[in-house]
């Protein structure tokens, strides 16, 4: 990991003194990050599938794991065991780069970018957010690509409320509202 990425992570610190927590260990920090991708119309066409699996790993650096119907639902034409979508968990220096270029590098490359509503919060200090196309990573080649998708990005934190997780987030760049 390189000293920037570094730098923009050790804000323990200032969170300590920002939400006066005494102990160093009891200071949110993110956990994990967890990015989901729905198959939806092209659920029976496997070319297609591997090509997203393809453009996931690209983006995250790690191959996804393919998610399964767990029951059959008619009015949605999806059979048991049918994939319906696409899953990766990133951890420690993996979530720590992809945070940095989702910060950094991806976002500012979304259209009409305001930044993200603080009321996306679950309660628990964890926060959901969608991208609506995978072409803003610039490890996607626009030329290459047939079909954009988009997915969820949920960012999983050790705070205890919204409050705690907002603080970490907001002294780690992330682009909030105002």
């Amino acid at each position: 990991m390189t000293n920037s990425v570094q730098e923009l992570f050790n804000v323990s610190d200032q969170l300590a003194k920002n939400l006066e927590i005494p102990h160093k260990l009891a200071v949110p920090k993110i956990s994990k990050i967890v990015i989901n991708a729905g198959i939806g119309a092209i659920k029976e066409d496997n070319k297609a599938i591997e090509k997203i699996k393809k453009d996931l790993s690209l983006i995250t650096g790690q191959s996804p794991v393919v998610r399964m119907s767990k029951k059959a639902i008619a009015s949605f034409k999806v059979r048991k065991g049918m994939p319906v979508g696409l899953s990766v968990t990133l951890r420690k220096n993996m979530m720590m780069e992809f945070y940095d270029r989702l910060v950094n590098i991806a976002m500012p490359r979304i259209k009409d970018f305001r930044g993200y509503n603080k009321k996306s919060f679950d309660g628990q200090g964890n926060i959901t957010i969608g991208i609506k196309d995978h072409i803003i990573f610039p490890e996607i080649s626009v030329e290459n690509v047939e079909n954009i998708f988009g997915f969820d990005i949920t960012i999983a934190t050790s705070a205890n409320n919204d409050k705690e997780g907002y603080e970490l987030l907001k002294l780690m760049n992330f682009p909030f509202m105002n």
